[in-house]
């Protein structure tokens, strides 16, 4: 098992501190709960209801095949929008402060392909402490040894042209989760250096829903459309194609831009930097000023303030984002925006391009 970074001492400096107790004065002055408002209930009944009747008109409506496909595109970007939105709220637990409503909401995880309880772990346990540290943080790791994200991986020759190649790649992440990953992270020995010590249950949670999934998205379709078999799996296929490129490019927007750090440990395993300002270091937000973006990518666009506060729902970053911003400015930290979407996209592209060469 690899040596785990450890992290200086929050007393190191006084940023979190004073910046934690400016964001708790901010909802306790304006009698705020940290968790989901009216606001998040109506994304989450808007979300939910769009995925069950994109679903169910797929699967029931004699349509023809533009039409299948161009739905079914539809509810890739659903899926990931419902992920954002609900089920990453949940799974982080700040949703709501009821455990039992946190735990019904990550259960629609399944129904995306994914399993919440490898998702807390590769993401809420080992992402959000060791965010872009090569070997530990395996999130980072889209298309290990095909792109090349930090000083730390391998250059090989054909990772001049990876700009290009990268973003079709991207949309392979959904399948490959739905399909590979769930399982390969399940019995690894450890996710970077978190030991792996499963409970009895979730062998069977993981194999039992699953199965679930692939029925109602694969053998369903099978008998109850009038569509040949073949055309359910290029279906599938298509689905997964669209659910994947959407989560991969939000992402990489967050972490892999310009500016953004890939810290390594020393040979003691210890960093430079303490907790917090690592994550200053190697988060990026973007489409910040964006209704949409909002909207839809469940404060995913802000990432720094999750990343800072994953215990807060995603409704209040906007109005935590100035105390944030002004907080990092005064203690000189600094903070990664990319205004617009297409600049953090161009700023994603030139990051590809200049570590796709020596």
């Amino acid at each position: 098992m690899k040596l785990k970074a450890k992290f200086p001492s929050a007393a190191s400096g006084p940023f979190y501190s004073v910046l934690r107790a400016r964001v708790n004065k901010h909802f306790t002055e304006n009698r705020i709960s940290p968790n989901a408002n009216s606001g998040m209930w109506v994304k989450t009944i808007v979300f939910l209801s769009s995925y069950v009747s994109l679903y169910l008109v797929i699967l029931l409506l004699p349509l023809n095949l533009v039409s299948l496909a161009s739905l079914t595109i539809l509810l890739g970007m659903t899926a990931a929008f419902v992920g954002f939105n609900i089920c990453h709220d949940a799974i982080h637990g700040s949703f709501s402060k009821s455990k039992k409503v946190n735990h019904l909401l990550s259960f629609l995880f399944n129904l995306l392909g994914a399993s919440p309880y490898v998702w807390n772990i590769t993401h809420n346990v080992v992402h959000h402490t060791y965010t872009n540290i090569a070997g530990h943080d395996e999130d980072i790791e889209v298309a290990p040894g095909l792109i090349r994200i930090s000083d730390s991986d391998e250059l090989k020759s054909f990772h001049k042209y990876q700009q290009w190649y990268a973003f079709p790649l991207y949309g392979l992440a959904s399948l490959s989760w739905v399909l590979r990953k769930d399982y390969k992270k399940f019995f690894q020995a450890s996710v970077g250096a978190h030991a792996n010590k499963h409970p009895k249950i979730e062998y069977f949670n993981l194999f039992f829903f699953k199965a679930i999934y692939y029925f109602l998205f694969l053998a369903l379709p099978i008998i109850l459309m009038d569509i040949a078999w073949y055309h359910v799996i290029v279906g599938f296929v298509i689905l997964h194609l669209s659910q994947g490129f959407t989560m991969g490019l939000v992402f990489q927007l967050a972490h892999v831009v310009e500016g953004t750090e890939f810290p390594v440990p020393d040979l003691a395993g210890n960093m430079q930097e303490s907790w917090a300002e690592h994550q200053m270091a190697t988060t990026a937000n973007f489409a910040t000023d964006c209704k949409f973006a909002a909207f839809f990518l469940g404060g995913l666009n802000r990432q720094i303030e999750h990343h800072l506060f994953p215990k807060i729902c995603h409704i209040h970053y906007g109005s935590i984002s100035k105390i944030v911003k002004s907080t990092a400015l005064e203690y000189g930290i600094v903070y990664h925006e990319n205004k617009t979407f297409p600049l953090a996209l161009q700023s994603h592209f030139n990051m590809l391009k200049k570590m796709g060469r020596k």
